[in-house]
């Protein structure tokens, strides 16, 4: 059986980046799996800039920013496995894998990260109505097939969903020579960050309608259009509002969900609201010597926070392999009014160096509002903005040293008017 003291499950941004900080804090028997053929993850598609200005201070493009850790992984022992798909890891942490060079093996592991990332919401899990016409894609399977396998999906686009990978294939679409109709979007407001808004929808024109969704897509071997339709304030399409667009194209952008079939297989707590485990301070989960990072844990809206959690993960690693990672934690966190989710769920004060930083989602947009962080009727610190949106991610650091003057029990997160 293979032996190692950390096996990182997933070579994206999160897996590379607990990777390097594990080894840089002196683990060195490191083995990454990744199932695609390349490291990188979901990067190695995005070939847009804007990656890397908060962690590197640089505008890069996605495999230019993966390409920076690849080769940090390149400067040290870390081994790597592509092609390889993890199957599922034992309570001993025997992490079982399969590839078609290997076939199966059996890997025993002191520490496990996982960083497996997240996937896309297709149409079925959305109940759209229509037959089953060519022409409806999921954005980043549009993306993978323009970016990397060279295939145009179509010609005349509509899509569904304003997140940030529906935004950006809005412009690609267009930089290829199609016309993108209109981009539907569900909600009062976008999902996407403002800066996509500006420079993938207003820049070219392309409409976003809000409070608009697609009822049903026509065409049976190709996708010949799609009914929209404005909803009300319960989401249900209005009839009168019902209006046919010609197309030959569906692109989805309608939410991304966690990886977390091994997680949850492996007897892991998973979190409702994030749908991805139960993480303390340095990304620990609730199973001893497992810790997860990255869009795993929940969904980022930039990679440079990707990287930053799954630097913390690998600092975890080394504190348990050295047995000094402290297991019991002196705070839980809460999302109160207008919080979505709060991670990390739980605190010990003895594995921070100097601060903590809570990473949240607010529920709507909120103009002239401050989120607050409570212990009882205590408020303990406080971040302003100009505007809390859902689609960006909101982070709330909190000093070490405030923290070690309260008592242990739950920190509580809330968005107030100011």
């Amino acid at each position: 059986m293979l032996k190692y003291e950390l096996v990182v499950i997933g070579g994206g941004p999160a897996g590379l980046s607990a990777a390097v900080e594990a080894y840089e804090q002196g683990v060195r028997k490191i083995l990454i799996l990744e199932r695609d053929k390349e490291l990188g993850g979901i990067l190695n598609q995005c070939i847009h800039n804007g990656f890397g200005l908060h962690r590197f201070k640089e505008e890069l493009t996605g495999p230019e920013y993966s390409l920076r850790y690849i080769d940090l992984v390149k400067d040290t022992t870390i081994e790597t496995l592509t092609d390889t798909m993890v199957l599922e890891i034992s309570e001993q942490k025997v992490v079982r894998a399969i590839s078609a060079e290997r076939g199966y093996m059996e890997i025993e592991a002191k520490a496990v990260v996982f960083s497996m990332g997240c996937r896309e919401r297709t149409r079925g899990a959305i109940q759209l109505q229509g037959d089953r016409p060519a022409g409806v894609f999921t954005a980043g399977t549009a993306q993978r097939f323009i970016n990397m396998e060279g295939y145009m999906p179509g010609k005349r686009v509509v899509i569904l969903g304003s997140g940030d990978i529906g935004l950006i294939m809005a412009r690609r679409m267009t930089f290829e020579g199609a016309k993108v109709e209109a981009v539907c979007e569900l909600m009062p407001y976008s999902n996407g960050l403002t800066r996509n808004i500006v420079q993938c929808l207003d820049d070219y024109d392309i409409p976003l309608m809000l409070s608009h969704t697609i009822v049903k897509v026509h065409g049976k071997a190709r996708v010949e259009g799609v009914t929209i339709a404005k909803v009300d304030e319960n989401f249900k399409p209005i009839p009168e509002s019902f209006k046919r667009i010609d197309c030959d194209t569906v692109l989805l952008s309608v939410g991304l969900i966690p990886e977390n079939e091994i997680t949850q297989n492996a007897g892991i707590a998973v979190d409702t609201r994030t749908s991805g485990p139960k993480v303390g301070e340095l990304r620990q989960t609730e199973m001893e010597g497992v810790f997860a990072c990255g869009n795993v844990v929940h969904v980022h809206d930039l990679v440079d926070f990707v990287s930053e959690e799954g630097a913390l993960s690998g600092k975890g690693v080394a504190k348990y392999l050295k047995g000094e990672l402290e297991t019991t934690p002196n705070f839980s966190t809460a999302n109160s009014d207008g919080i979505g989710y709060v991670v990390p769920q739980t605190v010990n004060l003895s594995n921070v160096d100097d601060q903590v930083t809570f990473y949240m989602r607010v529920r709507s947009v909120y103009d002239k509002h401050i989120v607050r962080a409570y212990q009882g009727d205590t408020l303990i610190a406080e971040k302003k903005e100009r505007k809390f949106l859902p689609a960006e991610m909101v982070n709330f650091k909190i000093k070490k040293e405030i923290l070690a003057n309260l008592a242990d029990g739950e920190i509580r997160f809330v968005v107030e008017e100011v």
